[in-house]
């Protein structure tokens, strides 16, 4: 353990939003100051995206189950067999991609999380398919997209408190369940968040490192001698 003398000289601490891990810093670290890491922001605003988008993807398939039922009834009103099979059997509509919408919206997962400029030439069809028909995603990952290039912006604490403040006005007049969530999360960790601006640390190496010791882990399928577990590591990493 370290002496609280040199806890003490520990100058910043960047953390993921749990209130009882920035309680922990607090307590162990005491003058430091507390960070809120970038990407886990970022994460919130993407899965509230993701929600908006599993959302329509409800509501597309009982759309597409609606329909079937009305064919099979249709087909089964039929008064002759010529007219049975004039009606057919029950195609879906496919866009222009050659895709459905329930596969469009069930494929686009990996096109909203990411960042526009990153699109392959089919995310990019797919996406001018799904933001098409559902304008208030498109909306939603502006939204999202907006917050990552504020974070991506070279700018102060007090040019992005602005830019943030007007960001969180356009979250708040699109009025969504899941983006008011992330606002909850903005308005308690207002300062943290902030503080990002100041020293642009992140705990993305730490991240990654976590990784790999899971890997790790995963290979020897589970760990009985902690001791000669962190030994390993200590020689494998340090």
């Amino acid at each position: 353990r370290l002496p609280h003398r040199k806890r003490l000289s520990v100058k910043t601490v960047t953390t993921d939003l749990s209130s009882a891990m920035m309680l922990t810093v607090r307590k162990v670290f005491p003058a430091a100051k507390l960070i809120n890491d970038r990407f886990h922001v970022q994460q919130l605003m993407s899965e509230a995206v993701d929600q908006l988008r599993i959302r329509y993807r409800w509501k597309v398939l009982d759309a597409e189950n609606q329909a079937i039922r009305e064919h099979r009834q249709k087909k089964k009103e039929a008064k002759s067999k010529a007219e049975r099979e004039r009606i057919g059997k029950w195609e879906p509509e496919r866009m222009e991609n050659g895709e459905t919408l329930p596969q469009i919206v069930s494929r686009s997962k990996h096109i909203i999380l990411k960042h526009w400029s990153k699109w392959n030439e089919q995310q990019k069809t797919r996406a001018a398919i799904l933001f098409d028909k559902f304008p208030k995603l498109l909306e939603g990952y502006s939204l999202s997209m907006k917050l990552t290039d504020i974070f991506n912006k070279k700018s102060g604490p007090d040019e992005a408190r602005l830019n943030l403040a007007r960001w969180y006005n356009e979250v708040e007049k699109f009025d969504y369940m899941e983006f008011n969530k992330v606002l909850d999360t903005f308005s308690n960790h207002s300062t943290t968040i902030i503080n990002y601006f100041e020293e642009r640390l992140t705990n993305a190496s730490a991240e990654s490192f976590n990784a790999k010791i899971k890997a790790f882990r995963s290979q020897l399928r589970g760990v009985a001698d902690l001791k000669f577990f962190m030994f390993r590591l200590a020689r494998l990493y340090a």
